[in-house]
Order: structure tokens, then sequence, then C-alpha cells
């Protein structure tokens, strides 16, 4: 079934029944700080999503901003800061068009008002990291990605096979405006912290900063083994739009006759459908619950594009399945080939179906497997993000910028 809920992963905001996992709020100087958290927007739960529920668990007196804004989409961890948002909300479409808005983000993230803050806090992986802040503040930014739609993968988004050649000349000279606005404004950050090894590296191109890296949080304690025998096939889990390349786990299930499960919604999906044979199903939104089941019930979870850190890995790794991904960006950091999955360095669908052909003809340790994703757990991610936050806080004046 395909279901007409937003773009995403998206779940209500009822609380999902994993107090196990919350994290305990800290009682450093953070605690006593005045703190604004900043998050590009809040319409669903993908992995950028599940690190700022952590961060609000952490600093439960912190106030959320975000520019767009759909009720119900997200966490309750997250939705009790009752979020405020810019006036891209109340455009016409924003709930589901908000990415045709781009070129009005910088004007929305500059009129947020912050001066009563002694500490912002950013989720950023478009624009919020260029939140203008007084001078008595200190930024710190969790950058997810720089934005992805100005730097690498304008084609993938912009180009022409997606929105057509004459859009696609027209969009070129906003596209570039806003690439230099981004590198322009990185001096509005204090410190980064990046979500992976490749996201540094990517900051250190496009903005010339150094970044600390801390790995996203992953809840092991929700996701684990249940001792099921993996009935599934492959899976997909993942938001159905360009760069996540789901054409390709479609065509090289095809060529092994593999059936298929596709959890997700975008704006990819009608093409998707065209794509997909009989063997393919689409589960459309659904809960933790049933994502959680679906890792348990796979045979093998498909990443098939390059993925900044990519939450949904080391979930499936925390239920004991193995992992078939690109051997690029963060999967290099989060699957170890040959132990916790395979990694494939052809990306093209002969490429993938050779990779599913050696995962499902290898007898993976599902307890190793579990292992790994253990070291990812929201423990670590508290731990060493308050770290951060403090050590920002403590800095001298003259010592905040590194």
């Amino acid at each position: 079934m395909i279901s007409s809920a937003p773009e995403g992963l998206e779940q209500t905001a009822v609380e999902r029944g994993r107090a196990a996992g919350v994290l305990e709020p800290r009682t450093g100087a953070a605690a006593r700080a005045s703190i604004a958290l900043v998050h590009d927007w809040l319409t669903g739960m993908r992995g950028g999503e599940k690190a700022l529920e952590a961060v609000c668990e952490l600093y439960p007196h912190a106030e959320l901003f975000t520019m767009i804004r759909v009720p119900g989409t997200v966490s309750a961890a997250i939705e009790r800061r009752r979020p405020a948002s810019s006036f891209v909300s109340r455009l016409p479409l924003a709930r589901r068009h908000y990415r045709s808005y781009l070129p009005l983000f910088p004007l929305a993230v500059e009129q947020f008002d912050l001066d009563r803050f002694d500490l912002i806090i950013s989720t950023s992986h478009c624009a919020v990291k260029s939140i203008v802040r007084t001078g008595r503040a200190r930024h710190l930014c969790y950058c997810l990605t720089p934005m992805r739609y100005v730097w690498d993968q304008r084609d993938a988004y912009f180009g022409p096979a997606r929105i057509g050649r004459v859009p696609s000349l027209l969009l070129r000279p906003v596209l570039a405006g806003l690439a230099r606005w981004d590198s322009a404004t990185a001096g509005r950050v204090d410190r980064y912290l990046a979500d992976s090894q490749h996201v540094a590296r990517r900051i250190r191109q496009y903005y010339n900063r150094r970044a600390r890296v801390v790995y996203p949080p992953v809840d092991t304690s929700f996701y684990q083994p249940d001792g099921s025998t993996p009935v599934g096939g492959a899976l997909v889990v993942s938001a159905l739009v360009p760069y996540k390349r789901i054409e390709l786990a479609i065509e090289a299930c095809r060529q092994v006759g593999v059936p298929l499960r596709i959890v997700g919604q975008g704006p990819e999906l009608p093409r998707l459908l065209r794509l997909a044979g009989s063997g393919v199903q689409f589960l459309g939104s659904v809960t933790d619950e049933e994502i959680r089941a679906a890792y348990r019930e796979a045979q093998v979870v498909l990443l098939t594009g390059e993925e900044d850190f990519g939450i949904v890995p080391l979930e499936a790794q925390a239920c004991g399945r193995p992992v078939v991904a690109l051997a690029r960006g963060g999967a290099l950091e989060t699957v170890i080939d040959g132990v916790t999955g395979v990694l494939v360095s052809d990306a093209s669908a002969d490429g993938f179906a050779e990779g599913l052909r050696r995962a499902l003809g290898e007898g993976f340790d599902s307890r190793a497997i579990r292992r790994h994703a253990e070291g990812f757990g929201r423990e670590r991610f508290a731990d060493q993000f308050d770290a951060a936050v403090e050590a920002i806080l403590a800095a001298p004046a003259d010592a905040v910028r590194c």
C-alpha cells in the first residue's frame, strides 16, 4: 500500500513508547544557558530529525526554530518544543513543495530573532547554519552536510534530466548565487561538528573550516534483533529523492530475482512506480515499529546512493541484518565489507546485483553485525555532543572560534 502522508518517513507526534531510550537532560553549563535550536525543516523523521530529537532531550529548556513545519510529522520530543517557523511555512503548497522556495531560504533564515540567547545550536543540511546572531551568542553547528542542492548534487535535483533543459538553465544563476551565499556565511558559525568524516572533508572543501566528527545517534535499544529468521528478500528505507538512486535497487533486485520492499515517500515515487515490476512493493510511510519489523524480516538492506552519513545502514545492522551499500561517503564509515555487509564500488545496477549475490551467498554473523552498530548508540552521541557544547560555553571570548 502507498501512504498519502507527506514526503519522507513520517510519524505522528504521539509518543513512540520508547522510554528506555530517552536521554537524560544534561546538568552542566548548558542547563543554565539560554539555548536556541535551529533546524532547516520539520516535515518527517529522517536521520537529521533523529539527531535533533536527541538534542531536544539533552536540553529540554531550549527553544526550537525552523523554516518549515508540518505539525504531526515529527516525534513528541520535538513537538513539545512548540517550534517557531518562518514565513515560508505559510506560503502556498509549502508543506509538500518547500524546496521550490529555495531562493527564499536566506531571507527566511536571516529573519529569525535570536538576540536573547546565549547559545545557538543549528542542525543544518541546507541553510540554517547561516543564522544571524548577536555578538554575545555562541553558535555551534552540527552540520549534516553542506547544502547539497547548490554544491556537488545540483544536477541530481535541478539538472536537465530532472526538471527540463530550460528550467535548469534558468535556475543555474540562482543556484550559483546560493552557493556564494552559503560559502560567504560559513563564518557565522563559531564551531562546526560534522556527522561523518566524509562531511568533515566537505566542510573543509566548501567552507574552509575544521570540524570535529560526532556520529549521529542510533537507537540500538529499539532497533535490535528478535531472533526471527529473515524471509523478506531485500529492503530499502529511504526518502524517495533523486540522489538516493532507488532505481538501481529496483533493477538489481530484478536481475537477481529477489523481491524488494521500499519504505518511504518523496517526489521520485511516480517515476519509480513506472520502473517497478511485480516483485517490488511500495509501503509508503510507516511507523518505527513497522520499519523495525521490516529490517528484521529482510535478508539484506540496500543503500544505493551516496550518503553523507546514512543512519539506515546502522539501524539495519542493529537488527542484525547485513547491508549492501555504495562504497562512497558515509557508508565507508558504517559498513564493514565482509563483516557487516558488502560495499559496492560500481554505482550501477549490475554492480549492485553482484553485491546482492555476494551478500545472499555469505554467512554473516548477526551478533557481529549487532556489536558493530552498538558503537553508534544514543548515549555515545549524547556524551560527545554535550562535551562539545560545554567546551564552546567554557571557551574564553578570544578562543571561541576554531
